[in-house]
């Protein structure tokens, strides 16, 4: 996503306020970097619209508090799949 940087950074702002999205989301949906999304919302938004801004703030923060909960959830789900595969190798049904 090229383009006006202070567009893409109210854009990317607007995103995240409305789906409640992390950077990792935001940047797989935009095609653009985790370091850049962060940079965008964080740095260049207070800036241009400092209201939005805080609302990306407040999103931000929940979803870092979250994080440890989200890899938890992965890492499980992660080594249940792979216990199902490897219970079909072994015979067991």
């Amino acid at each position: 996503m090229k383009g006006n940087p202070e567009e893409r950074a109210v854009l990317l702002g607007e995103y995240i306020v409305e789906n409640n999205a992390t950077v990792r989301k935001a940047a797989q949906v935009f095609c653009i970097s985790k370091s850049t999304i962060h940079k965008d919302v964080t740095t260049k938004l207070k800036k241009i619209n400092p209201a939005l801004a805080k609302q990306v703030a407040k999103v931000l923060a929940v979803n870092k508090s979250q994080r440890h909960l989200r890899g938890g959830a992965a890492t499980k789900e992660k080594y249940q799949q792979m216990k199902k595969k490897c219970s079909n190798f072994s015979g067991e049904q």
